[in-house]
């Protein structure tokens, strides 16, 4: 089977349309930050110790409380019935299978609760959250970490760096656009629309923060910090910091999340986990970024091009071949 790479190094099967693998594929702008992100854990070099080798290997790690097979999760990804047609629910299957985590995202096209009956038994399985964006009102959000709590999912991911979404520059090349009846059981509610100002004015707020935060049945952890000041509030409020920039999709000219990680580390404190996504590409990505603090990883892109080529199948085995690497 063909495929087609980028230099973010994403490889999507041909059989794809051309605008599909442009909304997997792209990023905001001129891509700096999307191919900045892969280029960052390239570039840091390994200091390894001679004559000092263990005599056992563990992979697991410990996060809100809860030991865990393996220090990665599949980060909340949308519309990947776009992909392939097993979407989030073989992605799910894989991942609990390889004692993999993942985060589901709110523009998932199955419902949460299906995700969750099938994962929740594997006993081997990493963790099971839920990837909130804030639309509506704050009842809404609240009402949707409610029905995450009841299917069974362990915290919410709270996006914070996306108070508005627009098309990338590939995507409106070849005319992406989702059908008007597509899929989308999890949302809140519906998108905003209308003039910028009413947008902004929307956006979210450390207040709205806080209080969700104070009220919601589960843990929530922040994704989208980037910046030290902004780790250090959000650990006196959440349980949890997700070190990201979207995967470059939203802000182009934000720094590689490999090069703020460490800063972001030390502003922390240990008070909360950290966690890191964007550019991640093998099981050595994951090493580095343990090595500068990190408590796990989110993968995404990898997953996509992984799911599209072959399924639950194909998603299994890169798994394994982190877990092996």
């Amino acid at each position: 089977m063909s495929a087609s790479g980028t230099a973010s190094g994403l490889r999507l099967p041909e059989h794809l349309p051309a605008a599909t693998r442009a909304y997997f594929a792209g990023g905001a702008g001129d891509e700096v930050t999307l191919n900045a992100n892969v280029a960052a854990w390239r570039s840091i070099g390994l200091r390894p110790r001679v004559l000092a080798t263990p005599r056992s290997v563990d992979t697991s790690v410990t996060l809100l409380g809860r030991r865990w097979p393996t220090p990665w999760l599949a980060a909340p990804m949308a519309h990947l019935a776009l992909a392939h047609p097993d979407a989030e629910l073989g992605l799910a299957l894989a991942s609990a299978a390889q004692g993999a985590g993942m985060v589901l995202s709110t523009q998932a096209t199955t419902p949460l609760e299906q995700v969750a009956r099938a994962v929740l038994p594997e006993a081997a399985r990493g963790p099971l959250w839920f990837q909130l964006y804030p639309y509506g009102e704050r009842d809404d959000w609240l009402r949707l970490a409610e029905r995450a709590r009841c299917a069974g999912f362990e915290a919410i991911v709270l996006t914070v760096d996306a108070p508005l979404q627009w098309p990338s520059d590939r995507e409106r090349t070849h005319g992406f656009a989702l059908p008007a009846d597509w899929p989308q059981p999890n949302l809140p509610a519906a998108p905003g629309r209308g003039a910028l100002e009413t947008l902004l004015a929307r956006a979210l707020c450390w207040d709205d923060v806080a209080w969700l935060c104070e009220r919601s049945p589960l843990p929530v952890l922040l994704k989208g910090i980037t910046h030290p000041a902004d780790a250090a509030q959000a650990a006196t409020i959440a349980q949890g910091v997700v070190v990201s920039n979207h995967g470059g999709r939203v802000l182009d000219g934000l720094p590689a999340t490999a090069t703020v990680l460490p800063a972001i580390v030390q502003a922390v404190g240990g008070r909360v986990p950290v966690l890191v996504d964007g550019g991640l590409r093998r099981g050595l990505d994951a090493l580095k970024a343990l090595a500068l603090g990190a408590n796990a990883v989110l993968v995404g892109r990898p997953l996509i091009g992984a799911l599209s080529q072959g399924g639950v199948q194909a998603v299994a085995a890169l798994w394994r071949h982190w877990l092996d690497e």
